[in-house]
């Protein structure tokens, strides 16, 4: 797999404060989240006969070069199945063709994976992955209620445990090449976040903020927002399985009936 890489800055949350563009393929090639236009992803493009463009979901950070190098390179621009409202108002670009789970595209196969996003998916190549924002090597990934769905999350990272591939290349960071560390890695942050949050509800906290104070042992200045947002994720997956009972204000343990 000819595979190239252009980091591309842009306001993201994520440390690297760039956004990872890739060129899959030479000729009918594939390029995968053109979050904006720089001189290197230019070249990178102009280097290749670029015939298809697609984000692995429609956050701001993945989509700002979609209109220019759809129509610089007069590529076929693609967006998830049920999706397009979506990729339009993100990119201000109408799709010309849609995928779903297991659609081959210049050389990858899509694989559904939300969570994140709802829209999110990952590209599979011989024996790689392109992974958008499923999995980062330098902290966690950002799943808020949003739009986010941790159990969706949860299981798109076990689906991409089961599959095993060599190295993932993903949205934000470096290449990643130990892939079932990382991912264990996430899974087992969500699954004690989640222990933190349950306890804290158990022991008496309702709202966001009270269960957000005992659930995070961390200094949050400057991203309290978002870690409230997590929490409430949380809550939205605990409420769905029958551990506490939400209601978008408040929590509670469920009420027992004998």
């Amino acid at each position: 797999m000819e595979l190239r890489e252009v980091s591309v800055p842009t306001e993201t949350l994520a440390p690297s404060g760039t956004t990872n563009a890739y060129v899959l393929g030479r000729e009918d090639a594939l390029l995968v989240d053109p979050a904006g236009r720089t001189d290197e992803l230019d070249a990178a493009v102009e280097s290749r006969e670029v015939g298809h463009v697609l984000v692995t979901h429609a956050h701001p950070d993945h989509v700002g070069g979609v209109a220019h190098y759809a129509d610089a390179c007069d590529a076929t621009v693609w967006a998830r199945a049920g999706r397009e409202v979506r990729f339009e108002r993100a990119t201000g670009v109408a799709p010309d063709r849609t995928f779903r789970e297991g659609t081959e595209i210049g050389g990858a196969r899509v694989v559904e994976t939300p969570g994140h996003a709802p829209d999110h998916v990952a590209l599979a190549a011989d024996g790689t992955m392109l992974t958008g924002d499923l999995v980062v090597v330098e902290g966690s990934v950002m799943v808020g209620a949003d739009e986010g769905d941790l159990r969706a999350y949860l299981t798109s990272l076990r689906r991409l445990y089961a599959r095993n591939p060599d190295r993932l290349y993903p949205g934000h960071g470096p290449v990643i090449e130990n892939p079932r560390t990382e991912i264990e890695r996430l899974i087992r942050h969500r699954l004690d976040r989640e222990a933190k949050v349950l306890a804290a509800v158990r022991e008496g906290a309702t709202t966001p903020d009270a269960i957000l104070d005992a659930a995070y042992d961390k200094d949050l200045t400057g991203v309290r927002d978002l870690a409230r947002a997590t929490v409430a994720a949380h809550l939205e997956k605990l409420d769905v399985e029958g551990k506490v009972e939400w209601d978008g204000d408040r929590a509670r343990p469920p009420v027992v009936v004998d």
